[in-house]
Formats: C-alpha cells, sequence, structure tokens
C-alpha cells in the first residue's frame, strides 16, 4: 500500500502526467456539455399546431383548420404559437395567407378587434378615401392591384356638342380593389372575385373636383382608369396626385356650384405662392 501511495505521489509530480490528465479532464467535460446541448436541441416538441390547410386572409381560426407536428426544440422559432389555445377563435391577418404545414407566426395571427381593414391602412394624414367604380373591362381584365399608380381620364360632351377626353388626374396610387360585395379582389387565391371599386386617398379638392365629375351625367361625363406601370420613390410618391388639366377642372367647375371654402382655400394659396414668390425677387 505504502509503495503504491509512493508510485501515485510520483506519478501525479510528473508535469507530462498532470498536463495529460488535464486534457482528457477538459475533453470530457466538453463532450459532455456537447452532449446535453445537442441532446436539448434534438429534443422534440410534442403537439405543435401548424395549418392544415391553406388558410386565406381574415379567416377565423379553428379547430378544423389546425394539425399537429412533434418538431426539434431547435427547429421552432421563438415567433410562433406552440399551443392551439393560443391561435383557435383568432383571424389570419389581412395580408396574410398562411400555407398548409406552416407554424402560426405570431405577426400572422391577429385578434378579431385589431382585424383591419386593408383599404384603409394606408391613407395619408390629411386625406380622405375615394371609392372609385370599375367594371372588368376597365380595369383591363383584372390588372390593376393594389400599390399600382393610375392616371383619372375623363370624357364629356360640351355645350356645342363637341367630345371633350382627357388626362384629370396623374399618378393615384390604387390603395385596394374591392368587389361589389366589399372584398379585397387580390387577398384570396382560391376566388375569383370581379373588381367593382378602386380604393385611393386624395385630398379634399381632388376628392370634390372628382365627385363633382361624377355627377354631370347631363353632360356625358365619363370616368375611366388608365394604369402606367410607374413606380415613384418615396420623395415624389409623398405629393403624387396632380391635376393634370386646367381645361377639365375648369369645365367641372364651371357647370357645378362652387363651394366657398374651397374657393377661399384656394385663393389663400394662390396669395401665399404671389407671396413667397415676391420674397424670392426681392432676396
Amino acid at each position: 500500500m505504502k509503495n503504491l501511495q509512493m508510485s501515485l505521489k510520483r506519478l501525479f509530480k510528473n508535469k507530462n502526467t498532470v498536463t495529460i490528465l488535464g486534457v482528457v479532464a477538459i475533453v470530457a467535460v466538453l463532450f459532455i456539455g456537447y452532449k446535453i446541448q445537442v441532446n436539448n436541441a434534438i429534443e422534440p416538441v410534442p403537439n405543435i399546431p401548424v395549418a392544415a390547410e391553406t388558410i386565406q386572409p381574415r379567416t377565423k381560426i379553428t379547430d378544423d383548420l389546425i394539425t399537429y407536428i412533434d418538431m426539434a426544440s431547435k427547429a421552432v422559432p421563438n415567433n410562433v404559437y406552440t399551443t392551439a389555445a393560443a391561435v383557435v377563435g383568432k383571424y389570419s391577418n389581412y395580408n396574410t395567407i398562411i400555407p398548409k404545414g406552416s407554424m402560426f407566426y405570431r405577426e400572422a395571427v391577429i385578434t378579431e378587434d385589431d382585424l383591419p381593414d386593408a383599404a384603409f391602412v394606408d391613407i395619408p394624414e390629411g386625406k380622405v378615401p375615394y371609392n372609385f367604380p370599375v367594371t372588368l373591362d376597365s380595369t383591363y381584365g383584372n390588372s390593376i392591384f393594389p400599390g399600382n399608380y393610375i392616371d383619372l381620364y375623363m370624357k364629356a360632351e360640351n355645350d356645342a356638342g363637341q367630345i371633350m377626353v382627357g388626362k384629370l388626374l396623374e399618378n393615384v396610387k390604387v390603395l385596394a380593389v374591392k368587389d361589389a360585395e366589399g372584398k379585397h379582389v387580390f387577398e384570396n387565391t382560391t376566388e375569383s372575385r370581379i373588381p367593382a371599386f378602386l380604393i385611393f386617398a386624395l385630398d379634399q379638392n381632388m376628392n370634390i373636383l372628382l365627385r363633382k365629375a361624377s355627377y354631370l351625367s347631363s353632360y356625358s361625363v365619363e370616368l375611366f382608369p388608365v394604369p402606367h406601370g410607374t413606380s415613384l420613390d418615396a420623395e415624389e410618391e409623398e405629393n403624387a396626385t396632380i391635376v393634370s388639366s386646367q381645361t377639365l377642372q375648369d369645365f367641372i367647375n364651371a357647370k357645378t356650384v362652387p363651394n366657398d371654402e374651397i374657393k377661399a382655400e384656394e385663393e389663400m394659396q394662390k396669395d401665399n405662392l404671389l407671396n413667397n414668390n415676391s420674397v424670392e425677387k426681392v432676396n
């Protein structure tokens, strides 16, 4: 026994032996730690809810739309719901299609109270929505999409019976395309919906101008959209829509009763413009 103790003492006093034992200990710790991490990563999380079929936007999520899978914990993102109770009774977001087999991501699932109308989400401050009637033909076979820029043309008959055709408004951004029931034409991939309205936003003056034009049926006024495919940068988009034809604007205003508030506002804008021009000349 004494000889064994002496041998062990000499062994541990040997620097090479200590180094080897230290390396072995470190490798063992690393191996055990790695094995624990791997086991934690591949340990399955049971009953992760996924879509049993493709779920269209604005769809209430019910039990029959959910199936379950087991997944390795490493493969389950932090931004998904891991229980069916968290998603049943809620809705798919207005701008989201949840594919079959997809997990339920938090940004794709919202409550009924939070379900917005996509047509009114992007209306800039200070502008109002306009509901412009269209048909399948006037949208070029349903070829005008939300986000497109269009021009609005006007056809009319003057007092002499002459036909006038021209561009009334330019660079109008389409916010939504809806059918006759108010459903968004392009939000559902399983239904064929016929466009009935284009939704866009206009400032007060242009909104009233366009509405005046739409009421001039006695002058055979027709308004129709023409897509031009132009994409605008952020600076151009801010003040994109303009009145393109002064002649058509004057014709509309001449055939309708003037709005005193708008007239006063226009006069104020003209005065401001003249004042600014005078200051620039002095400088």
